[in-house]
């Protein structure tokens, strides 16, 4: 059936949970398991002249940002761990979350991607949308979605 699953991570409850089901899904089919972090260049922080950050330097800044990713992703590995499977990670950057996941998953010849759904209903549902919606457009590959 699947032989290699994709879950992507924002360490939210709600990622956590897919990683776990994604988890004991994969260990039931003896698949492979991905977990993905994907952050936006844009969250990086921007020094300005005489702002707080210009005396941190950017690499203190830079590398508290990737420590955090870390623990994120290490977080993800225990979950997985917990329900019996092994798993590898992986971490990217790019201006497009869901674009990134249904790249990785093309790239790593993923053929599940499992993904939590964060439960926006109505309206801001709607204007804001969920790159799990948008994955499940732009994807030709099955995706699970965890609620």
């Amino acid at each position: 059936m699947f032989q290699h699953i994709l879950v992507p991570t924002d360490g939210s409850v709600f990622s956590n949970k897919a990683v776990s089901t994604a988890a004991r899904l994969a260990h039931s089919l003896r698949a492979k398991l991905l977990l993905l972090h994907v952050r936006s260049p844009i969250e990086s922080p921007h020094h300005v002249e005489g702002g707080a950050l210009t005396h941190l330097g950017g690499k203190v800044v830079m590398q508290e940002i990737e420590d955090e990713e870390r623990k994120l992703l290490d977080t993800a590995l225990e979950i997985a761990e917990a329900d019996g499977t092994a798993a590898e990670t992986a971490f990217v950057a790019g201006y497009s979350t869901y674009d990134a996941i249904v790249r990785v998953a093309g790239e790593q010849h993923c053929d599940l991607i499992v993904m939590a759904s964060h439960g926006r209903h109505g309206l801001s549902g709607f204007l804001i949308g969920s790159e799990t919606q948008k994955v499940l457009a732009h994807t030709t590959i099955p995706v699970l979605v965890v609620r």
